[in-house]
């Protein structure tokens, strides 16, 4: 009994990766909103009824998806994170490697990059199982921000006295072993890194830079600096990570 258990549920990770991968060349082609599950059956040859066995929604589908995305993104950068350390790497390189690696992922990767960081999907709310997936990168900037602290490899930025209530609550939300002001500059940078991809990957570079990567990597460090990361300060790996 337990031996046609493991074939079945074998056979059915092997269909469901299967509708995924459909699925994905379906965002390719025609794009999220476009999404259909008749057609994704059609294409596998599958009956509709049979593969809402697997997904019962257009939306349970398309959050499948949106979680394998930033799963693989997340995974991509605590890899970069993971080798900078053992490299020996200062914080601020750190930085710089999590942030190159996720924007190497988005180009491999320019549709499921779309489907998570791109414009909404009409009529799709993303339900809590995506919020902990989403999290991944952000925790790793906030890792490798976090050794930096307890490596006295950080320098508080300044903070504007307008933002300091803001500050001290998304640092009480985020990171409450942080300076405000490193939380204020953290956030910032984390959506200025997400800004950069998105206009190199939607096209907004074209004829304005043309040799992306060093311009990436440098504007990739300069954020870095910003949040505080002090240049060329030593390799420790300080305390905890995300």
């Amino acid at each position: 009994m337990s031996t046609i258990r493991g074939a079945r549920e074998r056979a059915r990770i092997e269909v469901t990766a299967a509708i995924k991968d459909e699925a994905r060349r379906q965002l390719a082609a025609e794009g999220a909103a476009k999404l259909s599950l008749r057609a994704v059956a059609r294409e596998l040859g599958m009956v509709s009824s049979a593969l809402y066995r697997y997904f019962p929604s257009r939306d349970d589908l398309l959050t499948a998806l949106i979680v394998d995305a930033y799963d693989a993104v997340g995974e991509t950068a605590e890899a970069a994170w993971a080798a900078a350390r053992d490299a020996s790497a200062g914080h601020a390189a750190r930085w710089a490697a999590v942030a190159c690696a996720v924007r190497d992922w988005a180009l491999a990767h320019p549709h499921e990059y779309a489907l998570i960081y791109g414009s909404p999907v009409p009529g799709y709310i993303a339900p809590q199982d995506t919020v902990g997936p989403a999290s991944r990168v952000g925790l790793v900037l906030v890792g490798v921000v976090r050794e930096a602290h307890g490596a006295d490899g950080l320098a508080a930025p300044a903070l504007a006295a307008d933002l300091r209530p803001e500050a001290e609550r998304m640092a009480a939300d985020l990171a409450a072993d942080l300076p405000p002001a490193v939380v204020t500059a953290l956030i910032a940078a984390w959506a200025q890194l997400f800004g950069l991809i998105s206009f190199e990957l939607f096209g907004q570079f074209q004829r304005v830079v043309e040799d992306r990567e060093p311009f990436f990597r440098r504007s990739a460090e300069e954020l870095g600096h910003s949040v505080g990361l002090l240049r060329g300060r030593g390799a420790g790996t300080g305390g905890g990570g995300a």
